[in-house]
Order: structure tokens, then C-alpha cells, then sequence
């Protein structure tokens, strides 16, 4: 893969998601944007977290959904409130359902569409990041709030997966989807 010479459009990064259904994933969104105004939200759980690919989209995207249509359909269940140390991110961790995405991201995460991730691969639905120091803690205990405030379901059928792309900033774009449709029981 090249890299980009300075003062060159930035390298974009690749990812495959699963995008929450509303009434949560809406939830979701109004709190992220809650507590990070200037994001741009679409609540999902990272499959494969964001990369460069060594190769082209297209290939990694016939690569990806062959391997994800091998997996049946799971169910999502969302946990508690939790914060990563190292990066301050505030994110909801994934209580069922995580093994399954441990074992998609496993299988993934090889070929065309290996990456060597700066952190060990963790389920989870990001809520904020990137927050100035002195807002960490405030921003936590609103997301707790807000998290014990809502009623709807916390749980959701995973059935496809979206194979995004970002090529800079916050704005990611939606390439292809791919269902998850063996005959597993999941």
C-alpha cells in the first residue's frame, strides 16, 4: 500500500458495522449528540474496527460478505455504561451477543482485510469521544442518566452488516451491506 505524500488527501479507512434499528439506535443518536454536539452519529456495533485496506475496496467487500454469509443471525443485547481508561471513550458494552462478534471479527479480521488494531477487539456501541479532559466524568454520569431513563428495548436482531468508508474527518459513508444468513441457530 502507498502512503500519502504531505498536504494529500487523507488515507480513508474502512469498516464493517452493524447499524442499531430505532427506537435505540434514534436513542442512541440523540445522546451522542447530546453529549458531542459537533458528531455526526449513526449508533452501530463495529465489526471490524477501522482500517486501511492493502487492497481494493471492491475486493474487500466481496471478501467480507462472503465471509459474514456464513454466520446466521444473532441477537444484540446491550449492557451498562462503561469507559474506556487509555482513551476516556464512553461507550455501552455489549452483554449478549459479544462472543458471536468476537468469533465474526475472528474470522474477519485475516486476508485482504487483516490489520494489526491498536487495541484488543471489545463489542461495544461508542457514545463519545475524543472529549476534552475536564468533561469526561460529567459526560458519564449524563450517559448513565440517560441510559436508566430509557424504556424502550435494549436488545436487537443483528441480520446485516455495512462495510463503510471514511476518508477523513467524522463522516463516514455507506459502500455495501451484506446479510448474515446461514442456517446457524443463533
Amino acid at each position: 500500500m502507498h502512503s500519502e505524500p504531505d498536504g494529500a488527501r487523507p488515507q480513508s479507512l474502512y469498516a464493517l458495522v452493524i447499524y442499531l434499528p430505532d427506537p435505540l439506535g434514534a436513542f442512541l443518536d440523540d445522546l451522542r449528540l447530546e453529549m458531542v454536539p459537533s458528531c455526526n452519529p449513526h449508533a452501530h456495533v463495529s465489526v471490524l474496527p477501522p482500517r486501511p485496506l492493502p487492497v481494493a475496496p471492491e475486493a474487500a467487500i466481496e471478501e467480507a460478505q462472503g465471509i459474514v454469509a456464513g454466520f446466521a443471525s444473532f441477537d444484540i443485547e446491550l449492557g451498562v455504561i462503561e469507559k474506556f481508561d487509555v482513551t476516556d471513550v464512553i461507550y455501552i458494552g455489549v452483554e449478549r451477543g459479544a462472543d458471536r462478534l468476537r468469533e465474526i471479527h475472528g474470522s474477519l479480521n485475516l486476508g485482504a482485510l487483516a490489520f494489526q488494531e491498536p487495541f484488543v477487539y471489545h463489542p461495544h456501541v461508542t457514545l463519545a469521544q475524543e472529549i476534552p479532559a475536564g468533561q469526561v466524568e460529567a459526560l458519564l454520569a449524563l450517559s448513565e442518566r440517560r441510559w436508566r431513563e430509557f424504556r424502550g428495548p435494549r436488545q436487537f436482531r443483528a441480520e446485516t452488516t455495512v462495510f463503510v468508508r471514511n476518508t477523513g474527518g467524522k463522516q463516514w459513508t455507506d459502500l455495501a451491506s451484506g446479510p448474515l444468513r446461514a442456517n446457524r441457530v443463533g
